[in-house]
This record gives structure tokens, sequence and C-alpha cells, in this order.
């Protein structure tokens, strides 16, 4: 049996992006799931599974009683963060493929720019009584307390291995604003940089410039999931789940895989893009665009590599390509403005922007898309999707 084509996405739905929302996370997430439901032409009463992050504060009885759901026969929560991002996509997958949901809906919604900001010191994350707060314990006495912190760490070594340069992470910030001035629901609507100006911003961690860095957003997103026999029956043209993959690599970390023997890479992401194309049984060649989770740029690069749109130490030039990563160009990236641009939706909003393409609904349209790969958080165990037009 193949989960290849076998579920598709037929509704998303999202709040507006901002950094003080003033509501609270389930406000937030009952908003996007109904707006995805209605997106969907289905009802709350329709849904009988829900998928959500263990990250995310709003359980799914809550979010069921909230949007007026009623029985609900699955529920699971994915771990690791924006990691978990297009396994919930996968699991909600699994479940109407295999007969024990018709209409999954996974969600995530926070508050986390007006409330619990990521990209700050947490000391509860390294004081929390599980393995990774003991794996957290070796790392924070040292300073290494911040995402980006982490990424610096394996940033700096990349550079060194493979000739990158801060003006080469620069690109994918460029590209990622230029989409973003062109999408109204994007924070950073009207406001593309430049790469100067991407170079001029302040260190947040050497490599890392302030604009290496995503947002922090307060919002939600959801999609709904449904089989792709029932897919037909509905408003818009489904998203065609051709590939969907989770992968954990060797000797792996939470954001500070120090002890592996090749330090500059993301393995788990190879692992994933393996699967991906084994179970799609496309290739990179294949993707009309690319939807790469942009939490850190020097991340964005690596990814092409791992997903073998080009080869170890090619990315840098690959970027730098005049026009490559636009509309029109060799692979369109975060035509939404990712979460550098749009928002930081821990990746969900990247998969709802995969939707629009193959609908031909987005601000930034590839002419003609009908192949498009998307990824999940990058540092931490993590997943990826490939959708396909029916």
């Amino acid at each position: 049996m193949s989960l290849s084509g076998a579920a598709a996405i037929v509704g998303i739905g999202a709040t507006d992006f901002s950094k003080d929302s003033g509501r609270s996370e389930l406000r937030l997430a009952a908003e996007a799931v109904n707006a995805a439901l209605a997106d969907a032409g289905l009802t709350p009463a329709d849904v009988d599974g829900l998928v959500t992050f263990t990250m995310d504060t709003n359980m799914e009885v809550a979010v069921a009683r909230a949007t007026g759901m009623g029985e609900l026969t699955y529920f699971s929560r994915i771990h690791y963060g924006g990691g978990a991002a297009c396994s919930t996509v996968q699991q909600a997958a699994m479940a109407v493929a295999t007969g024990v949901c018709d209409v999954v809906v996974a969600y995530r919604a926070f508050n986390e720019r007006s409330g619990n900001r990521f990209g700050q010191v947490s000391a509860a994350v390294a004081t929390q009584a599980t393995s990774s707060g003991t794996d957290n314990a070796f790392s924070y006495p040292h300073g290494l307390s911040t995402p980006a912190a982490f990424v610096a760490m394996v940033a700096q070594r990349y550079m060194y291995e493979c000739g990158a340069t801060s003006e080469d992470f620069g690109r994918i910030a460029v590209v990622d604003r230029l989409h973003a001035a062109n999408n109204p629901k994007a924070f950073f609507y009207g406001k593309p940089i430049t790469l100067e100006e991407h170079q001029a911003s302040r260190y947040i961690a050497e490599p890392l410039h302030l604009l290496d860095c995503c947002q922090e957003t307060d919002g939600g997103v959801a999609l709904v999931i449904v089989s792709a026999e029932r897919a037909k029956d509905l408003p818009h043209p489904p998203a065609v789940i051709a590939g969907a993959a989770s992968g954990s690599g060797n000797d792996q970390y939470i954001m500070t895989s120090y002890y592996r023997d090749e330090l500059a890479g993301l393995p788990e992401m190879g692992l994933v893009g393996r699967q991906l194309w084994e179970q799609s049984g496309l290739s990179p060649t294949d993707m009309d665009a690319a939807i790469l989770y942009d939490h850190f740029t020097p991340y964005t690069l690596m990814q092409l590599e791992e997903l073998g749109f080009c080869g170890r130490g090619e990315a840098k030039d690959f970027v730098s390509e005049p026009g490559a990563l636009e509309v029109g160009g060799r692979l369109p990236l975060n035509t939404h403005g990712g979460q550098l641009g749009e928002a930081y939706i821990h990746g969900m909003n990247g998969i709802a922007e995969g939707v629009r393409q193959l609908r031909g609904t987005s601000v930034n349209q590839v002419p003609d898309l009908a192949k498009i790969v998307v990824t999940a958080g990058t540092g931490v165990p993590t997943s990826g999707l490939v959708l396909t037009a029916p």
C-alpha cells in the first residue's frame, strides 16, 4: 500500500499575521480552523480528526468545542517544533488513507511575539525535566541559549567548508522579502530589501545578521485533509499529497547536533528528500517551485543541497544566479515571502502557499505550476511534502 496520491489538502485557512493579536491562542486556532473548513466547503460537524504540534497550547478537545465539532476518532501531536509542520499533514494523510478518519484538520496557532517569544533566551529549556533538558544543559552555560546562536555554529562551519559567504545567505532574505512585498497578507508587504541592507543589518549571532533570522509572529494556520476520492467533490482543485515524509538523522539533537562527523549539513533533510522522491516517483528537476523552511537563511542553502537541487557546496552558486529564485527563474522560492517575509507560523503558512500555487491563486503565481516541494523546520527532526495537481 502506498500513501502517494491517497490523500489531498482541500482547505486552507489563516488568521491575520501580526505582532500583537489581542486574542487568545485558542481563539486564533478556532479562527484558522473555521476558515479552512469554509474554504473546503465543509463544516465543523464533518471533522473527525485533529493533528497539531506538541508545542501548541490548544488541546484538540478545546479546539473541537470552540469550533463546534462533534466526536473525534483520531488525534495526534508531533514533536520537534517547526520540524513537525509537514508531519502533521503526513499523519492526517495516513489517517484518511487507512479509513480511520474522513476529514482531518491540522492546525498551529500561537502568540509567538506578544506571548512566549521563541527567539529569546529561555532558561526553562535547559531545566525542563526531560532528556532535551539534559541535552540543553550542556550548551546553555556556554552561551548557546537562543536558536540563532545554535544555528550560527553550524553556519560558520558551512562557510568554512563550502566557501559560502554572508552575501550568499542574504540572497535568500532578499528574494523572500521581494515576494513578501507583493503579498498583502505578509507582515513585510510593500517592504522589499536590498543585499546592501541585509549586510548592514546588525549581527544577532555572527555570522547571522538580523535579516537572516525569521520573524516572531502572532497568528494561526489550518489545513483540511481528506481522501483523494472525496476531494473530487469539494470546491477547489485539490493539492494531492504525492509524497509525505519525516526524518531524524544519526546522532540527532534538537538544534545542537554538533557531535556528528559532518557538522555542516542537515542529514535528516537528506533522509526526508530521499523518501519524498521515492514515494512520488519524482525528482528535484521535476519541481516547479519550492517552499523551503527559512527560519535562518543558511539552512535554506543547505536544504537545496540535501534535497538534491544542487551538489554539496554548490548552493552558493545556485542562489547567486540572477533571478534563479524568483517567479520565472529556475526554482521560484518561498513565493509567499517565507517566514522571513510573510509570517513565522512554524512552517504551516508555507504549506498553505503550496496549495495556493497548485490552485493558481498565489499573489506570486508560477505559471503552469503542477508540482511543488515543501519542507518543515531544520536543525531538528524534520518533515516534507511533495504536492501535485490532480
